[in-house]
C-alpha cells in the first residue's frame, strides 16, 4: 500500500507564503536563468520546503505549467555524487522548466524521507549487496517515507492546481492528484544512467515502477 492510499485527501492547517526572493541560477552548462524563490509558513510537513519559480520573464509561457517536485539530495545535488541521479534531474529541470515556465518544488525529503545519515548507512548496506528498497528495510526504515501533501500546498498557494509534472515517478503523481491537484501530463526526465548508477536506477524501474529506459541490464547485484 502507498503513502497516498493510506493518507486522507482532506485540507490541513492554513498556509501562506512566507517570502518571495529573486535568485539568478548558474546551471552547470554555463547558463544562467532567472528564478524567484518562494519560502511558506504553515505546511502540513514542518520542513524548509522551497519552491522555484522560473520562465516567468518569458513572452509565451505554456498555459500548463511544467513542474518538478524534487527531493532533496546534498550527495547527488551539492557533491555530484555518481551513485544516484538527482543531480542531473535538477539541473535538468530548472533548464526545462526556465524555457516553458513553471517551478520546481525543493522538497526537504532526503533519502526517499528517512534523512541523509540514515541515507548513507543504506550506502553501506547497498555496498554489502542490498538495493537501495531493502536497504532502508534492514534499518527498520519505510523504503519510501515521501509525502506530497505539502507539495500540494505549495502549489495551491502559487496558482498552479494544473500542470504538467516532470517526472517518472508514477507515485508523484497519484498523491498530487488525490491532494486535489490536476495532473494533465507526465513528462520523463532524462535517464542518467551510469555505470555507477544503474543498478539503483535498474531498482527503481523494477520495485517502483519508474519509467526508465535503461537498455542491456547491467549485471550487478549491488548499489
Amino acid at each position: 500500500m502507498t503513502v497516498a492510499e493510506t493518507m486522507p485527501a482532506t485540507e490541513t492547517v492554513p498556509a501562506k507564503i512566507r517570502a518571495t526572493v529573486p535568485v539568478p541560477i548558474h546551471l552547470n552548462n554555463g547558463d544562467t536563468v532567472a528564478a524567484r524563490l518562494h519560502t511558506f509558513h504553515g505546511l502540513s510537513d514542518p520542513g524548509e520546503h522551497i519552491a522555484i519559480t522560473l520562465g516567468e520573464d518569458r513572452p509565451d509561457p505554456d498555459p500548463v505549467p511544467l513542474v518538478r517536485l524534487h527531493s532533496e539530495c546534498l550527495t547527488g545535488d551539492v557533491l555530484g555524487s555518481a551513485r544516484c541521479d538527482c543531480g542531473p534531474q535538477l539541473h535538468e529541470a530548472v533548464r526545462r522548466i526556465g524555457t516553458t515556465g513553471g517551478c520546481v518544488l525543493y522538497l526537504r525529503q532526503e533519502g526517499r524521507g528517512i534523512g541523509l545519515y540514515n541515507k548513507l548507512d543504506a550506502y553501506l548496506l547497498q555496498d554489502a549487496g542490498y538495493d537501495t528498497y531493502a536497504a532502508n528495510e534492514e534499518l527498520q526504515l519505510a523504503p519510501d517515507s515521501r509525502d506530497y501533501r505539502a507539495a500540494a500546498e505549495m502549489l495551491r498557494l502559487l496558482g498552479l492546481t494544473r500542470i504538467r509534472l516532470l517526472t517518472n515517478n508514477p507515485e508523484k503523481a497519484a498523491q498530487l492528484a488525490r491532494y486535489g491537484i490536476d495532473v494533465v501530463a507526465v513528462v520523463p526526465t532524462g535517464v542518467f544512467v551510469t555505470e555507477d548508477n544503474r543498478f539503483y536506477l535498474e531498482t527503481k524501474a523494477r520495485v517502483t515502477r519508474h519509467t526508465l529506459a535503461l537498455g542491456e541490464p547491467a549485471g550487478r547485484s549491488a548499489r
